[in-house]
Parts: structure tokens; C-alpha cells; sequence
């Protein structure tokens, strides 16, 4: 006669929280992943970038459901409804200026978050996938942030629309219906501004998704680390709480207290003038400048004379990041230890930020021919720098391990 299995608490947990998570592992889930998760004992400010980066994300969904509740996605109600959302919801100003310059504030994280992953070799092997995860993070980011640009239907929103949709009509042969399927129809009206609300709406969710599988990603080799070295022993990691949290919440309330400041202070110091015009298809704006996120890849697109070559270029300066951890295939991962890569690296961001500012000026003379020259080191060093410096760069001695850090202890490595 089989005798009874009796199914005991496996947890630590008392009470109802003991009883569910006994059923379902939840709490024994998080105790595990967010509070005994090893981490490195050195990792610096720069990694508190994913969890900032996450909490925006919460906050931009949240405030977009609130707002979703009182917009209306009709070309002749939607300027309307935001006035409203303004003037007469209960602190529907504060719900729109949190959402409108997270967006903003959200770029700058995950921006940050991406170059500090460049230059401590984040994307190295075993971690291409996380990497490449972030990219598609990035995608997602890109495509919810054009269309929720779209929703306030003013003149910047509408232009801005046409102009980037009209794009894909330099694809060779079905570029035309591309869109004409986008816009619904033969010009961006009604229909165009239904499905980008829509999908707007949606998306925030898809990165949920794919913010899952970054961070099943990153739990399953663990955090990189300012030295780039692997642990190897028990003592060189520490739990993630209290250790890590404590420092998270001091870069977030550092964090909320610039967001809070653009909010009260600047709260359209991000935005446009004309986009405060209600969108008028007989008016083109003098200067059609998209938010200064997309500026970079704007620069870069209008530094060809040819449209196919330019939108090539564009999505092809996002594209290349997904196949860097194949360009950089140097063995030390941190560019503490790459005297030329660290060079290379300063010039990199150089070259960005001059492709922010040549972005918002007109293309011609001197902003054009310097669009072209950071368009042309931009490819380069991605394609020629860094594989080359995987090749023929030195690194410095490195530690031995990260317990080895004070002591000064370090092996050759080349």
C-alpha cells in the first residue's frame, strides 16, 4: 500500500505569504533573483542605468494608461484632447509632463546605459545575447516614442509623421505601398493616427516582454564588471540586496529629482514650438526636426544625397550594433585596460553628440559636410577600429581576480 506524500513548506516564509508561495513560488522567486542574486562586489554607478531604466518604463506605462483614458485618436478631437488632458482632468498637466519628458529622461538612460555596456566589453562572449536583447529594447523604444510623438497631432507631429513614413518609399519596388498600407490610406490622416495610438499603446508591453527575456539573459551569467573579469570565487560576490539596492535607490532619487525638475521648471525643454500648432497639411513647418533622440540617425540620413543610401545608413547605424560583439573580438573586455580603445571610445562620443547638433540644424553648408565626416567615422569605427584593435591593440596587466584589486596583484596580458 503506497503511503500518503505529504507536500511540505520548502521556504522560509510564514503565514498566507508561506502558504502561497508553498503553491506558487513567486516570493521565493524574487527572494532569490532581486535579493540573493550574486553580484559583483565592484560594480559602480554606472550600473544602476538597467534598474533606472526599468522603473521609467513602469512609470511611462502607468502614466500613458491615464492619459490613454481621456485622448481621443481622431484627427479633429486629438489636439483637442490633449488641451483638455491640460486644462480640465485633475492634475492631467502633471500626468502629460511626467509622460512627455519620460520619454526624454528615458533615451538618456538607456543611451547611457548602451555606451557604458561599449566600453566595459558587456557584449562579450557569454553575453551576446543580453546584448543583443538590449538592441531590440532599443527598436522597441524607437518605434513606441515615434508614434506616441504623433498622438498630439500638432504641426511638428503630423510633418514629422509624413516625412519619416515617406522613407520607406525609396524601398525598390514595394515602397510605395509600404506606405500606403502605413498611412492607411493615401496621406496621413484618420486612419494612420488609429493604428499608431494603437500601437503605441501596445508596444510599451512588447518591451515588458523583451525586458524579461534581458534579464533571464543576464541572471544566467551574471552581471558584468568594471575589470571585465569573470568571478571565480564565492567571496568575490556580494547579494544584491542590501548591497546594490541601497545604492539603486539613491541614483533613483538623484534621478527623480532631474526628472522632477525638468516636470516643474522646463517642463518643454525637450519639445517643439510648432508642435503646439494644431496640425495643418496646407502649412509645412520651415524646419522639420524630430526629438533629439532621433537626431543622431536624422543627421546621419540626410548626410547622403541619395534617399535609398541615406535610409540604408540610417537603420544600418542602428543594425550594426546587433553583430558588435563579432567586430570587437579583443580578449580583455574593459576598456580600463585598452589605452587606444579608450581613444577610440572619447571619439566616438564626440561623434555622436556632433551628429545630435548637426541633426537639428538645416543640411547645408558647414553642419552638412560635418554630418558627413561623423557619419563616415561612425561606420568607420565599428567596421575598421575595432576589429583592427582586436588584432594588433596591447592591453594593460590585469588583476588576477577581483579580490586582488587592493593588493595590486596582476597578470600580463596582451
Amino acid at each position: 500500500m503506497n503511503k500518503k506524500t505529504i507536500h511540505k513548506p520548502t521556504t522560509s516564509f510564514k503565514g498566507l505569504i508561506g502558504w502561497i508561495d508553498e503553491r506558487l513560488p513567486f516570493f521565493s522567486f524574487i527572494k532569490k533573483e532581486l535579493g540573493e542574486y550574486p553580484t559583483p562586489l565592484n560594480l559602480n554607478y554606472l550600473w544602476n542605468f538597467g534598474s533606472l531604466a526599468g522603473i521609467t518604463l513602469v512609470i511611462m506605462i502607468v502614466t500613458g494608461i491615464f492619459l490613454a483614458m481621456h485622448y481621443t485618436p481622431q484627427v479633429d478631437m486629438a489636439f483637442d484632447s490633449v488641451e483638455h488632458i491640460m486644462r480640465e482632468v485633475n492634475y492631467g498637466w502633471l500626468i502629460r509632463y511626467i509622460h512627455m519628458n519620460g520619454a526624454s529622461m528615458f533615451f538618456i538612460v538607456v543611451y547611457i546605459h548602451i555606451f557604458r555596456g561599449l566600453f566595459y566589453g558587456s557584449y562579450k562572449s557569454p553575453r551576446e545575447l543580453l546584448w543583443i536583447l538590449g538592441v531590440v529594447i532599443l527598436l522597441l523604444m524607437m518605434a513606441t516614442a515615434f508614434m506616441g510623438y504623433v498622438l498630439p497631432w500638432g504641426q511638428m507631429s503630423y510633418w514629422g509623421a509624413t516625412v519619416i513614413t515617406n522613407l520607406f518609399s525609396a524601398i525598390p519596388f514595394v515602397g510605395d505601398s509600404i506606405v500606403t498600407w502605413l498611412w492607411g490610406g493615401f496621406s496621413v490622416d484618420n486612419p494612420t493616427l488609429n493604428r499608431f495610438f494603437a500601437l503605441h499603446y501596445l508596444f510599451p508591453f512588447l518591451i515588458i516582454a523583451v525586458v524579461g527575456l534581458h534579464l533571464i539573459a543576464l541572471h544566467t551569467f551574471g552581471s558584468n564588471n568594471p575589470l571585465g573579469i569573470e568571478r571565480t570565487k564565492p567571496e568575490e560576490s556580494i547579494p544584491f540586496h542590501p548591497y546594490y539596492t541601497v545604492k539603486d535607490l539613491f541614483g533613483l532619487g538623484i534621478f527623480l529629482l532631474i526628472w522632477s525638475g525638468f516636470i516643474f521648471f522646463a517642463p518643454n525643454f525637450f519639445g517643439e514650438p510648432d508642435n503646439y500648432i494644431p496640425a495643418n497639411p496646407l502649412v509645412t513647418p520651415p524646419h522639420i526636426v524630430p526629438e533629439w533622440y532621433f537626431l543622431p540617425f536624422y543627421a546621419i540620413l540626410r548626410s547622403v544625397p541619395d534617399k535609398l543610401g541615406g535610409v540604408i545608413l540610417m537603420f544600418g547605424s542602428i543594425f550594426i550594433l546587433f553583430i558588435v560583439p563579432w567586430l570587437d573580438k579583443h580578449p580583455v573586455r574593459s576598456g580600463r585596460f585598452r589605452p587606444f580603445f579608450k581613444l577610440f571610445y572619447v571619439l566616438l562620443l564626440l561623434t555622436c553628440f556632433t551628429l545630435v547638433w548637426v541633426g537639428s540644424q538645416q543640411p547645408e553648408g558647414w553642419p552638412l559636410f560635418i554630418g558627413r565626416v561623423a557619419t563616415f567615422y561612425y561606420f568607420f569605427h565599428f567596421l575598421v577600429v575595432l576589429p583592427g584593435l582586436s588584432k594588433f591593440e596591447c592591453s594593460l596587466p590585469l588583476p588576477v581576480s577581483l579580490l586582488d584589486i587592493e593588493t595590486g596583484k596582476k597578470e600580463k596580458h596582451s
